[in-house]
């Protein structure tokens, strides 16, 4: 594949999924610097595997893959390391005009992507891709593991980030 072909194709992706990229640097790094390396990181590991595409899966689902691997291997490097990172503030929600509502919906968001951060790392990448609206065969593709194991994952993540939402206690 040409540069060219590599260029354009990693254009359209981030065109048609750069906003999930950068959820999902949030809800995989909390400190902003760090961060920005990961989504750096990613958009250039993004780029690089554009090369070696074959078509064998969709653009959607070869991209989520590709950015996940990135994210896990930068949470595995960054516990070897030792560094802990405290929880930062989410980028700002678009303003409701009902100053209590937005503030109300901003914390539950933080919390909520709180407690994904906590879930081991498979878990993690699961239910990620299905707020995404990746379906059980989709994601499926990207973990690697079988559609049925995926629903039930899901089903169980859910039920668990419900209760510890509820509850507020980490998960």
């Amino acid at each position: 594949m040409s540069e060219t072909d590599q260029d354009e194709i990693y254009r359209r992706v981030i065109a048609e999924h750069g906003p999930a990229i950068g959820r999902l640097g949030r809800a995989y790094e909390a400190d902003p610097e760090l961060r920005r390396d990961l989504l750096q990181e990613i958009h250039v590991g993004l780029w690089r595997s554009f090369a070696v595409f074959d078509g064998r899966c969709s653009l959607r689902t070869w991209a989520y893959r590709v950015a996940h691997n990135i994210a896990s291997s930068h949470v595995v490097r960054r516990t070897r390391s030792g560094k802990q990172v405290s929880l930062d503030m989410l980028a700002e929600l678009p303003d409701s005009g009902n100053v209590e509502e937005s503030a109300s919906e901003k914390q539950m968001l933080e919390k909520l992507t709180a407690l994904i951060r906590t879930l081991d790392q498979p878990d993690r990448q699961i239910i990620l891709l299905y707020l995404e609206d990746m379906d059980a065969a989709a994601i499926a593709d990207v973990t690697g593991l079988k559609p049925g194991a995926i629903a039930t994952k899901i089903h169980r993540i859910k039920g668990l980030l419900a209760r510890r939402f509820q509850d507020g206690r980490p998960v």
